[in-house]
């Protein structure tokens, strides 16, 4: 399949250029060649020495990430910009970014895929950002006691041997369920407008825990890299319909 064609097919679906005055990531095709022939398409959270490595490695000719390199441009391209870059352009890889198109899809994107792994129902988007959402909210049947609920995401998401931290200030059962992955805490004051008994997203801030604690909910931090493997995952099944052989690099941080 021609890269142009997976390219403007990957924008469409993800709805890229909505998220063009929203994001400070360069979103799309960040580096190769406007026209080549793809046959196998690695997938990773970032965009890194060690993933394009991997991809290359795979003999992939496509990697796509959630997390790339530009964000806001290069004033140079030297020292280590220029060593990541390298081996994408030595061996013909192209790097194709899916930043907050992919944390605001509301059947692809990371939000849906932790809301798909609670159970969540009677969904709805969530992490208002200008005209668009990065999250997704949503009800369980049955309720989570809010330790279960910390196990659940711990025992299931590659949190790379890290606990899920819990600022444990929301009700005794937790039925409705806000979701922002990544760094989320921004978006906390919204979940309480909306009367979420939990957000759950990636890392905090230091203000979060005072504001969970004075707002009476429930905060789980579950780790940036662990909540935010879910978009590239669905990403790739899309592309194997697509008839393209495909591999998934696992490079959790930890964090």
């Amino acid at each position: 399949m021609e890269l142009s064609s997976v390219v403007d097919r990957l924008d469409e679906e993800l709805r890229t250029a909505d998220y063009a005055d929203l994001d400070a990531s360069a979103n799309g095709l960040q580096v190769g060649p406007d026209e080549g022939e793809i046959e196998r398409v690695a997938f990773a959270v970032d965009g890194v020495r060690e993933t394009f490595e991997g991809a290359i490695a795979a003999d992939a000719d496509l990697l796509v990430v959630h997390h790339g390199l530009s964000w806001g441009g290069f004033d140079r391209v030297t020292g280590r910009t220029y060593d990541r870059i390298a081996p994408l352009i030595e061996n013909d890889l192209a790097l194709y970014v899916s930043h907050l198109p992919l944390d605001g899809h509301q059947a692809l994107g990371n939000a849906a895929g932790v809301a798909d792994l609670l159970d969540l129902e009677d969904r709805a988007p969530f992490g208002e950002l200008g005209p668009e959402y990065i999250g997704q909210r949503g009800t369980v049947a049955d309720p989570y006691a809010p330790a279960d609920l910390r196990e659940r995401l711990e025992s299931t998401l590659e949190t790379g041997g890290q606990p899920v931290q819990h600022l444990d200030f929301g009700p005794n059962e937790i039925a409705d369920v806000a979701i922002v992955t990544g760094s989320g805490t921004d978006w906390l004051d919204e979940a309480v407008a909306a009367d979420a008994d939990a957000l759950v997203t990636g890392e905090g801030k230091q203000k979060a825990y005072h504001e969970a604690r004075e707002a009476g909910i429930h905060v789980f931090l579950a780790g940036h890299y662990a909540t935010e493997t879910f978009g590239v995952r669905s990403i790739r099944a899309v592309i194997e319909e697509w008839g393209l052989e495909t591999t998934f690099l696992d490079v959790p941080t930890g964090l």
